[in-house]
């Protein structure tokens, strides 16, 4: 089946289309409604009435953009109209919303003057908090984002043009750095004259590129001084001094080749005749006007090259644009979108590939090296980072340029900003401040692994802790070179360091427990598990990470047999933070007790309690069983009944706890509260205590594969130091998240 088909049953499935209207305040019972609606909807209607500022507090009106079009101009296809065109529009909205939680209306209009674009969409202006215009040819394209402009007090932006300009202009910000190159100095020659070319340029020059060195290209060749006459005004402003030619001749000796016309117009022996490490943009879709492998393969330099195809590195993407411009407009209520917000973003996007690129981010495209270099100088669109980065960029810069109508605080905004992306990022943000505030000595067991290296970079950019690297130093420090991290890492090597002390420290504490003193020696120089242990138990660590290449066992067994319990625990427990996209729970015991008593259950929900108060949340714990408070008696129900009462009993207890209980009973507020109103639990719990471990880890997995939650952890309870164990091939983030945790608990101590 060719791909087309592929869309087409894609698109006509049911529902037809790709987007739908959801409400977001409860509509369940008549109450609801009269909210909703009449009689209740009247307030906020007077109260926007006699202040129309209102309309961002009381309607959706601050988070909803219009996308809007005529069809005349649509990528790939030309002028098909307004109707065929509502396929495009509407997987404009779907970018929009998935990429920056911003909903959108579609609008396509049966127009075709500017004049009566421009009267239409200045009409809409009390529905919508900003407006992109999509696929309108030009050159009335420029006439009416300018109009509308001058004469709407809300965000107006036609992507076509300055989209690409942006994208490519970030492009162009680190192509040029690693040519060695001054953008003040760069001859720059664009294939295409068009809205996007003579945006790019317009961009280009407001970035650092001197006018007087652009060269544009049309159809007929060069457009010269002479030619002046024969174009629209918008090519006209970019007419030079020089003799009439075609492409060939204007690229000859040129650093930046930008295209943005039609496929295949470039040569080999066109790129051969640029200057030293040319950079080449080949835009045109689907086609460029160069081939990737022709463009690299003409000369033995380095071609920087960029295309608009998603095969191919450096897709200049305009999904890393307008999303996330529109919402850091939209968050400061801008009364405009300017050069100076474009320019922050074209900056954030060029600052934001020079970082250390997430693992979930390099697996989406194929596990290939993500690395800043010339195969790499532009943010690919998944990133989630680039919301964090451009968007508060945005907002500052309208905020700075008199664009904005409020201001925001730029480190909040960020946490708001994650949470839209998940209540995970909530969490852990919670976490991540609180282990800023006070960073502590981590000690990373396996200090040789890439990605505990890229951990141990961003721990120590962020300032969440000190991370101890326990590993062979050339390799770590060969490792941090090759992947262009610039920090010095904190290494224990093994066979470096003075670790008697520790070899002693050990033997103390397991010689009537199967160790020699030579085996004692011999653990800690060749298990850094061992090591990494022993730091922790003698105050040289604060808290220790390891399991990334170990089995969870295996990784656990060092921590347990030196470091222990604490006082007031006799066993460890593994908990998973799970979070759906109005709720957490914690799941517990998911790693560690295979079959506990009603003694473990209660002393892993005891710890678990305090864990969950690290995350700021008041914990409420149900005892799970097949069975409701009861309904069944065996000694399997009895033991999580027994757990609660034990519970409720300590005095030390001071949150609500209560079971045995069915899982559905436990989160359904209905059932727990209307049938089981005598239950001690008045909310749907948060802590969820599985009866075994085989229980506990089906339980989470589905919940976190079927139900769709994000998982953080597994932590670790009960331990006398901070000591967590990751599970085995967990990402960067997973890693950095644990960290925090533990450093959190290291404060605590």
């Amino acid at each position: 089946m060719s791909l087309e088909d592929d869309s087409l049953d894609y698109h006509k499935e049911d529902p037809p289309g790709k987007i739908e209207i959801a409400t977001t305040k409860p509509t369940n019972t008549q109450r609801d409604l009269s909210l909703a609606y009449s009689p209740g909807v009247a307030g906020p209607c007077r109260a926007i009435a006699e202040n129309p500022d209102d309309a961002y507090s009381y309607t959706a009106k601050g988070n909803l953009v219009g996308v809007i079009s005529n069809g005349s101009a649509v990528l790939g296809l030309g002028d098909i109209g307004p109707q065929a065109s509502k396929p495009v529009m509407e997987g404009k909205g779907v970018l929009f919303k998935r990429f920056a939680d911003i909903d959108v209306f579609d609008i396509e209009l049966d127009l075709d003057d500017p004049e009566s674009m421009i009267a239409a969409t200045r009409a809409m202006e009390p529905t919508f908090g900003g407006i992109n215009l999509e696929d309108i040819k030009a050159p009335e394209c420029f006439e009416i984002e300018e109009t509308l402009r001058e004469e709407m007090s809300i965000p107006v932006f036609h992507d076509d043009q300055h989209g690409t300009a942006i994208i490519s202009g970030a492009a162009l910000l680190n192509a040029a750095e690693i040519a060695d190159k001054e953008l003040s100095e760069l001859d720059v020659v664009f294939s295409g004259a068009g809205a996007s070319a003579i945006a790019s340029a317009r961009f280009y020059v407001s970035l650092g590129v001197e006018r007087e060195n652009v060269t544009m290209c049309d159809s007929s060749g060069i457009i010269t001084e002479s030619r002046a006459e024969e174009v629209n005004e918008f090519k006209r402003e970019f007419a030079r001094d020089v003799p009439e030619g075609g492409l060939a001749d204007a690229v000859e000796g040129a650093d930046v080749l930008v295209g943005l016309s039609i496929g295949g117009i470039v040569s080999q022996e066109m790129v051969q005749s640029m200057a030293a490490n040319p950079i080449v943009f080949a835009m045109a879709n689907p086609d460029p006007e160069i081939d990737y492998e022709a463009a690299k393969s003409a000369r033995e330099d380095t071609v920087i090259m960029a295309t608009g195809r998603s095969d191919y590195p450096n897709q200049v993407n305009n999904v890393l644009g307008f999303p996330f411009i529109f919402r850091g407009a939209l968050d400061v209520r801008a009364t405009e979108i300017n050069e100076e917000m474009k320019v922050a973003c074209a900056e954030a996007l060029a600052d934001l590939a020079k970082q250390d690129v997430p693992d979930a981010v390099v697996k989406a495209y194929g596990d290939q090296p993500l690395q800043f270099g010339s195969e790499y100088i532009l943010p690919k669109p998944v990133d989630p980072r680039v919301l964090f980065e451009v968007a508060p960029a945005v907002a500052q810069a309208a905020i700075s340029s008199g664009a904005a109508r409020e201001e925001v605080e730029l480190d909040e905004y960020r946490e708001k900003l994650e949470a839209r992306l998940g209540k995970s990022r909530e969490m852990m943000r919670v976490v991540l401040n609180k282990a800023k505030s006070d960073p502590k000595r981590v000690a990373l067991a396996e200090g040789e692994d890439e990605k505990m290296i890229r951990a141990a970079f961003q721990m120590r950019e962020e300032g969440i802790a000190e991370p101890l690297l326990i590993g062979n130093r050339e390799e770590i420090e060969a490792t941090v070179a090759d992947l262009g991290l610039e920090f010095e890492p904190n290494v224990v090597d093994l066979s470096e360091a003075e670790l008697d002390e520790y070899a002693d420290r050990l033997y103390e504490l397991r010689q009537r427990k199967g160790f020699t003193q030579s085996e004692a020696a011999d653990m800690v120089r060749r298990d850094s598990n061992y090591l990494g242990s022993v730091m922790v138990e003698a105050g040289d660590a604060d808290a220790m990470l390891t399991g990334l290449t170990h089995h969870y066992p295996s990784a656990l067994r060092p921590p347990l047999q030196v470091i222990g319990t604490a006082e007031n625990a006799n066993y460890a427990a593994g908990v998973y933070l799970l979070t759906f996209k109005n709720r957490v729970v914690f799941c517990v015991d998911v790693t560690v007790n295979q079959n506990p008593d009603a003694d473990v259950l209660a002393e892993a929900t005891r710890h678990t309690a305090d864990l969950v108060r690290r995350f700021n949340v008041e914990p409420r714990a149900a005892m799970l069983s097949y069975s409701n408070f009861g309904s069944v008696d065996n000694e399997g129900t009895r033991k999580p009944r027994e757990a609660a009462r034990l519970l409720r009993r300590d005095p030390d207890v001071d949150f609500p706890v209560d079971g045995e209980m069915q899982a559905d009973t436990a989160v359904v507020e209905d059932i727990l509260n209307g049938t089981y109103d005598f239950a001690d639990l008045e909310e749907p719990a948060n802590v969820l205590v599985f009866p075994n471990l085989e229980a506990g880890n089906i339980g989470y997995k589905l919940l976190q594969r079927l139900g769709g939650a994000e998982a953080i952890g597994p932590m670790l309870v009960g331990m006398d130091e901070p000591v967590h164990v990751l599970q085995r091939g967990d990402e960067v983030k997973d890693i950095v998240n644990l960290a925090a945790v533990a450093v959190v608990d290291a404060q605590q101590q």
